[in-house]
């Protein structure tokens, strides 16, 4: 009996440990584990200077390859430059840092950092001599994938403002820094990948780490402001694949397209805040999510536009989990996001306050946000999309509550609206649903009803606006038992060339509302990508007077 229990725990154990290392190989080779478990955030600590950088390659063919370097001298960025694409080999940076208290004489600092396939020292030397100096500067020193390394162990080098600090790596010959502080190298690693593979450029940060600007949101001076919302952005790594463009038969790129129409209404609408309302990164065609995200946040950031943002069910289908990504976006300048209490469902429940003109310090209008999550947790008896769950409704109703006295001292009519990213059931059956531009395709919000329509309704809510159905961009309204209007419900339209589009030739579309808290009214409106009403307001509607939602104007 002892002796078939002791055979049993060796058999067992045995089978444990080649299960391991098993998964161990794999997982370093081909990332067979869940994103959660190795996803990638930059480290950026405070006090800590970079000694050190150098790029490891390993193949998985070969057993005794590695990627992998003496963690206790290195820290390894955990993104894998060659993206998963190639089909054998791997490579990964490597940063060796140390807090500046523990450096000792002699030690070396990181300088300065570039790429090439020729010595920059070089030219460091041609140009000193054009201008009658001595070349007595550090030497570069390489590194594989024509990385240049510049290091200093002069006095006081880790205090200087070039001391490199913080390193990290974004993909395609489109990315973009958006933090700020750093700066690109300019030219991509140079590794041995075809061209399939997205490049990867090096980005640095100097010096101490800047804090992000947080703008106050404030109604204007005039009583008015204005949101712009971008639904469905699908942003690649690269520059991405178009689907459903039209005209049809001409070149098309479509982050650069989709970003062009964003930055063009920007700048012809001057929205107060933007709020982006899912599906802003195309996870399948984002193997690095940062990348994708640091492209529309560089514009907003670029055109001083405060910005909010909630997640769609193609957001975290890439590197990074919702919550990895609002950690990143909560960091960047102009982002108002949060992700919201980790006690109930979701990442991105959260609501911002919008001030009242002048030095006012009553809230003017409260804009609520919500996850709504992915696909059916139960698709067998809920085939299709999530819904918000009951502990999301009850904080909404609870915070809604809550703030109801301090809006009471906003001397105007206070208003609250909502985003979500998948629509409502009642955006195709609220009661006595009556449209504003017609369906152009199947809603598809969850089939099971959580309730949370009648939430917003009971809490004042006038507005609440989603994304999702990239072709749908009607508004509606439906109405309670007594024939009042109850809830406006809209679509933005799709904003995003690297998402579905057709039904008949859909154009890319992006909503806007415009509120004036003068008369507790809102108007909105969408602007076109493509045709001859690029320039115009499209089907501009009053939502909202006196605070309250209205009928729709007949013609």
């Amino acid at each position: 009996m002892t002796r078939r229990i002791v055979r049993n725990v060796i058999q067992i154990s045995t089978a444990a440990v080649i299960t391991f290392l098993l998964i161990f190989f794999l997982d370093r080779n081909f990332r067979v584990l869940p994103n959660a478990i190795h996803e990638y955030l930059p480290s950026h600590h405070a006090g800590l200077v970079i000694t050190d950088i150098t790029v490891t390659t390993c193949t998985s063919y070969n057993p005794f390859s590695s990627c992998d370097l003496d963690t206790s001298v290195w820290h390894r960025i955990d993104k894998d430059l060659h993206l998963g694409k190639t089909l054998f080999s791997h490579a990964y940076l490597h940063v060796s840092r140390k807090r500046e208290e523990e450096l000792k004489d002699g030690d070396k600092v990181v300088v300065d950092v570039t790429v090439g396939r020729l010595n920059p020292s070089v030219a460091d030397a041609e140009k000193a001599a054009a201008k009658g100096l001595d070349n007595k500067n550090e030497k570069w020193e390489s590194r594989p994938a024509g990385l240049w390394v510049k290091r200093s162990s002069k006095k006081g080098a880790s205090d200087s403002k070039n001391a490199v600090a913080g390193i990290d790596v974004l993909f395609g010959d489109d990315a973009v820094e958006a933090r700020e502080g750093w700066s690109m190298t300019g030219t991509p690693l140079l590794l041995d990948v075809g061209r399939s593979v997205p490049s990867a450029h090096l980005t640095l940060r100097r010096g101490a780490e800047h804090p992000p600007v947080k703008p106050v949101l404030r109604i204007r001076d005039n009583g008015k402001f204005k949101i712009v919302q971008l639904a469905d952005l699908h942003l690649s790594t690269g520059v991405g694949a178009c689907r459903d463009a039209l005209p049809e038969g001409q070149k098309c790129e479509a982050d650069p397209r989709t970003l062009d129409f964003v930055t063009k209404i920007l700048e012809e609408e001057k929205p107060d805040l933007v709020v982006l309302s899912g599906d802003q990164v195309n996870g399948e065609t984002a193997p690095d999510t940062q990348t994708a995200i640091f492209k529309y946040a560089q514009i907003l950031i670029k055109h001083k536009i405060p910005y909010v943002s909630i997640f769609g069910n193609h957001d975290d289908e890439g590197s990074l989990s919702r919550a990895a990504q609002m950690d990143l976006i909560e960091t960047l300048p102009y982002s108002l996001s949060k992700a919201g209490p980790e006690s109930i469902d979701g990442v991105g429940n959260y609501f911002i306050e919008v001030l009242g003109r002048g030095s006012s310090s009553h809230s003017a209008l409260t804009v609520y946000l919500l996850d709504t999550h992915a696909y059916s947790p139960n698709e067998r008896k809920y085939p299709g999309y999530d819904w918000i769950k009951p502990n999301q409704i009850e904080w909404f109703r609870q915070t809604a509550q809550g703030l109801k006295k301090k809006h009471r001292e906003y001397t105007h009519v206070h208003m609250d609206v909502a985003f979500i990213h998948i629509p409502l059931p009642e955006y195709q059956n609220g009661r006595n649903l009556t449209l504003v531009s017609p369906w152009k395709e199947p809603t598809t919000a969850p089939t099971f009803n959580s309730g949370f329509h009648d939430a917003l309704v009971e809490e004042g809510v006038v507005m609440v606006s989603c994304g999702h159905d990239h072709v749908n961009e009607y508004c509606a309204v439906d109405f309670k038992e007594d024939g009042k209007p109850a809830l406006w419900m809209c679509y933005a339209g799709a904003a995003g060339f690297g998402g579905y589009a057709g039904y008949g030739g859909f154009h890319r579309k992006i909503r806007v509302f415009d509120f004036d808290m003068n008369e507790g009214r809102i108007n909105t409106w969408k602007r076109v990508e493509y045709g001859e009403d690029v320039d115009k307001k499209i089907e501009e509607i009053m939502i909202v007077d006196g605070g309250h939602p209205v009928r729709p104007m007949q013609d």
